[in-house]
């Protein structure tokens, strides 16, 4: 068993309720009410289950849905994508490559103004944020 493989006994040790229910569970903290929101932090944003870092503050941007948006990862193996049927229509699941935590969705084609035009929607609950002095 890898340092990642942990029984969900282990992981609720480790984690919140909601952290559990969402990084573990593929759940979903409610809209507007996470601390990286609206945040515009210098730094880099890892994963709280494992401390993989995921994402920047250069790609991250205002989307307005109510949780943290980027544009990219900050490395393109940092997330794993997959095929999420849950809700009854086809969405792109975002997934830590290294803990297998689910962390959000990716959408395309949304028109933000962005380089990669999708919009990698991100729990708070998900992330711990490192500050740097990098200007954005």
């Amino acid at each position: 068993m890898n340092a990642y493989e942990k029984t969900d006994e282990q992981w609720m040790s480790q984690l919140t309720p909601l952290e559990f229910s969402v990084l573990r569970k593929n759940g979903t903290e409610p809209a507007f009410s996470g601390e990286y929101t609206d945040t515009e932090t210098n730094g880099t944003y890892s994963c709280r289950a494992c401390g993989t870092a995921l994402f920047t503050s250069k790609t991250k941007f205002h989307s307005g849905c109510g949780w943290p948006s980027f544009y990219e990862p900050s490395e393109r193996d940092a997330v794993v994508l997959l095929e999420d049927r849950s809700l009854g229509v086809a969405r792109t699941e975002v997934r830590c490559a290294n803990c297998d935590s689910h962390l959000g969705h990716v959408f395309h084609g949304e028109g933000y103004d962005t380089p990669t035009d999708q919009r990698f929607c991100i729990n708070s609950v998900c992330l711990v944020l490192a500050e740097t002095n990098d200007q954005k």
